[in-house]
């Protein structure tokens, strides 16, 4: 039976064994509308194609580096994994989609008849269809993982309906209107689409590989699970970040100064227990501080910096877009 850790595991090792499947059955029909009809739309639309199995490769593989237990040269584990899979996906988008554009541009400047547009239009109806089950498989995986990974192949073959979609009105537009015009025209579209969301992906990946904080949903989670317990009377100095699918969490509590050290190690305890039940994918570290009220007297017990209040490390996903140099 899979346990509720490594499930996540094996739904992204499910979903990318089935990316690069549904890629290989593109590339098939796409070369075969190519032959068929010559239209630049056409091999734009291969073009990315065939990129997009080297992303799902990279995939592939990398959830399953991702899933592999820390060890002594990577004690944190190699989570970070999915977010170089991530990388290299919108470097390669990026890639296509200037090549893309320049072969668009070349043939509306000498424009070339196309040919064969019936067996075109059929072979892209198919590939839409069976990239929008993919898709719909990927957002199932997604809700369940929140694999990085596996929501940038999902961006790479949602932008491919879309393009789809516009090379069908290329394709259509050249073989039945005769304007092969449109049909280049539509190619840079296609590579307008794809340069736009590689840029996208290519700075949430960055972010994951620079350890941006989590979403706010989660921070806030995290500290309202904590200060469940009444003797947890602040948290501060919050600390998160993503590794793939692992929340990593760091923070300090005040407790009262009295506690035996048992005391104060049972209820740091049973608060990460609270976090990890909700969270099963969890790396928490909680360091207790006496509180500042609960100090006594003693001249010779240093009292500590007041306390933030609890809420005053949770900035707003919206804050936390705002800095850094993506800003």
């Amino acid at each position: 039976m899979t346990s509720p850790a490594s499930a996540p595991h094996h739904i992204t090792r499910r979903i990318t064994t089935l990316s690069v499947a549904v890629a290989i059955v593109l590339i098939v029909l796409k070369s075969f509308a190519l032959g068929a009809s010559g239209s630049v739309s056409i091999m734009a639309s291969l073009t990315d194609s065939a990129l997009d199995l080297i992303a799902s490769l990279a995939t592939f593989f990398a959830v399953r580096w991702a899933a592999a237990d820390p060890d002594a040269e990577h004690r944190y584990g190699h989570g970070k994994a999915e977010g170089l899979a991530s990388l290299v996906q919108s470097g390669i988008v990026l890639a296509s989609a200037f090549f893309i554009g320049f072969e668009a541009i070349k043939r509306m400047i000498r424009p070339e008849q196309v040919t064969g547009g019936m067996w075109a239009i059929g072979v892209m109806a198919v590939s839409m269809a069976v990239t929008g089950w993919l898709i719909w498989q990927q957002g199932r995986a997604i809700k369940q993982t929140g694999s990085l990974a596996v929501e940038g192949d999902r961006a790479h073959y949602a932008a491919d309906l879309a393009a789809n979609f516009v090379v069908l009105i290329g394709v259509g537009s050249g073989a039945l209107l005769n304007a092969p015009g449109l049909d280049a025209l539509a190619g840079l579209v296609v590579a307008i689409w794809l340069a736009w969301g590689a840029i996208g992906l290519l700075r949430k990946s960055a972010d994951h590989l620079m350890d941006g904080v989590a979403p706010a949903e989660e921070r806030n989670t995290v500290v309202a699970l904590v200060l469940e317990d009444d003797r947890i009377s602040n948290v501060h100095q919050l600390r998160t970040r993503k590794a793939g699918q692992v929340l990593m969490v760091q923070m300090h509590v005040d407790l009262d100064g009295r506690l035996s050290l048992k005391d104060a190690h049972d209820i740091v305890a049973a608060a990460e227990r609270r976090v990890m039940a909700a969270f099963p994918r969890v790396d928490i570290i909680i360091h207790a501080d006496p509180a500042l009220n609960s100090l006594s007297g003693d001249a010779d017990m240093a009292a500590p910096e007041p306390a933030a209040d609890a809420t005053s490390d949770l900035i707003t996903d919206a804050e936390a877009s705002a800095k850094g140099p993506w800003g």
